[in-house]
């Protein structure tokens, strides 16, 4: 019986007589044609680029800082962020051979570029940011807003926080002053004990210990009074640790904005805030200053409600679609009258009650503790509401009942009013939009933690990271050849004399 037949490679020690070049591995429509064409066009000198040009230097040639990027895009593409892994690539991987013409710089290389360029790197990304609009890819009209937590370079461990260190001090003061009582006991009872610390090597040692665990932990509580903050991280001073829906790790908050024509990132941030109640107006103001529109429209989840936010938002001209939470559905659900059964009346500054019945300013307005919102009291005179029919499900046990209205009370009725009419829809609409680049950055770029440390790094490695997405997305739309004939056009007019 015949076997079954295969294929045949070619013998590893087969001598070729014509050798194929590396060029020829990499075909007219591979990503890293793209990635070298733009990086091309930059200027890494006015990007602010470490080692991008300055006087002649003695010694070994630096590694051009132009191929250490090429090559951090195209890892940071291709699954690859470690800088021993990307070492590694550049002596196995065609892709990243050709990119680099040959060259193998160490993973200590590698890694000073990333961790010394994070300014530089989000001037990349914002440059390629503009290109976008340049290529009229950015619809300018309509955005939406999310955040995600990712992992920081450090473990739960390394958070300490303000009350564990009270705790702890506390803890060493009482140990301190145990083993001097220890110390006393000792000169009591044994006659000719020696005084001196230095001559009862246990107990010195273990107040010695103590006493400078009590100066470290000193000076952190110290860092955290001066900076306002609650914890602090001792293996990255930037990170925090973070709890959301059940989740919680120690990390960063990131932000983004991503533009509704093409789901690209318009703009994004890297903070260490737990929640997104400070988010709002940040990013829709940034993201509009990079579309340069005279105004937008912005959705986001209802993480991201904040009156003052969507005040600030309104004043700049821009729509936003956040779901209002309803905080009386506890009175609803009683079968009680809440603040939304009460009509406001502008025209004569009153609320009206369900039993038409008037509530005029009471008291001075105050600004409430924490948000510093403005408030202003509304209600009856004591006793007016005794006969009305729907005081059992209107009155508080204190009989009068008060409204208060926020200084933000237009905004958030217009608000109420647009989700009413168009919130559902806006809220799908917002989950398609700016949930995917998180999406696509978590799985299909295997990115869910940092490797550097510090805001400044942080920053730049998101910007690899956004830089990545926005370009890989921009492939899609173009394709490479019409991507790199843009860029071929963009060094000419960039090289063109003054």
């Amino acid at each position: 019986m015949i076997g079954r037949r295969y294929k045949q490679g070619t013998a590893r020690g087969y001598e070729a007589r014509l050798p194929r070049r590396i060029e020829d591995f990499v075909g007219t429509d591979n990503p890293v044609r793209a990635i070298d064409a733009f990086v091309d066009t930059l200027d890494l000198a006015v990007l602010g680029f470490v080692n991008a040009g300055g006087a002649r230097r003695c010694g070994q040639p630096a590694f051009a800082p132009a191929a250490l990027l090429k090559l951090y895009i195209a890892g940071y593409l291709d699954r690859v962020h470690s800088s021993r892994r990307l070492a590694r690539e550049c002596r196995r991987n065609l892709e990243f051979m050709w990119l680099l013409e040959g060259l193998t710089p160490g993973y200590r290389t590698i890694a000073a570029f990333r961790q010394f360029n994070g300014p530089a790197l989000r001037a990349v990304c914002k440059d390629f940011i503009l290109l976008c609009k340049d290529l009229d890819l950015l619809g300018g009209e309509e955005i939406g807003i999310d955040g995600a937590f990712f992992n920081a370079s450090a473990s739960d461990a390394s958070v300490i926080t303000k009350t564990t260190l009270e705790k702890r001090l506390k803890q060493i003061e009482c140990d301190i002053a145990a083993y001097h009582q220890d110390l006393e006991t000792q000169d009591a009872q044994e006659r000719g004990l020696p005084e001196d610390l230095s001559k009862t090597p246990e107990l010195a040692a273990k107040i010695v210990t103590l006493q400078a665990r009590q100066a470290q932990h000193a000076a952190l509580l110290k860092q955290l009074a001066d900076s306002g903050d609650t914890q602090i991280s001792r293996t990255d001073p930037d990170a925090r640790a973070l709890r959301k829906g059940g989740q919680q790790l120690v990390g960063y908050n990131v932000q983004n904005s991503v533009d509704g024509k093409h789901r690209l990132i318009v703009h994004y941030e890297v903070t260490n805030a737990g929640n997104d109640t400070q988010q709002l107006a940040p990013q829709a103001l940034a993201a509009k200053a990079v579309l340069a529109v005279p105004k937008l429209t912005a959705a986001a989840d209802a993480g991201y409600f904040n009156e003052a936010q969507l005040a600030a938002c309104a004043q700049a001209n821009i729509t936003v679609y956040v779901p209002v939470p309803d905080y009386e559905k506890r009175l609803t659900a009683e079968g009680r009258l809440s603040g939304a059964s009460f009509q406001y009346l502008p025209d004569t500054d009153v609320y009206r009650c369900p039993g038409n019945q008037e509530l005029h300013r009471y008291g001075e307005p105050h600004r409430r503790a924490g948000t510093g919102t403005l408030y202003t009291r509304y209600s009856r005179p004591p006793g007016a509401c005794q006969d009305c029919p729907l005081k059992a499900s209107c009155l508080p046990a204190s009989g009068r009942r008060q409204i208060e209205r926020s200084e933000h009370a237009p905004v958030v009725e217009a608000l109420r009013q647009r989700m009413a009419d168009q919130g559902p829809a806006r809220m799908r609409q917002r989950a398609g939009l700016v949930e995917h680049p998180f999406g696509t950055l978590k799985r299909w770029f295997g990115w869910d933690h940092f490797l550097v440390r510090g805001f400044e790094k942080v920053w730049g490695e998101m910007s690899l990271m956004v830089l990545g997405y926005n370009l890989t997305r921009v492939i899609h739309i173009l394709g490479v050849q019409a991507f790199r004939d843009y860029c071929a056009q963009r060094l000419s007019r960039r090289l063109l004399p003054a």
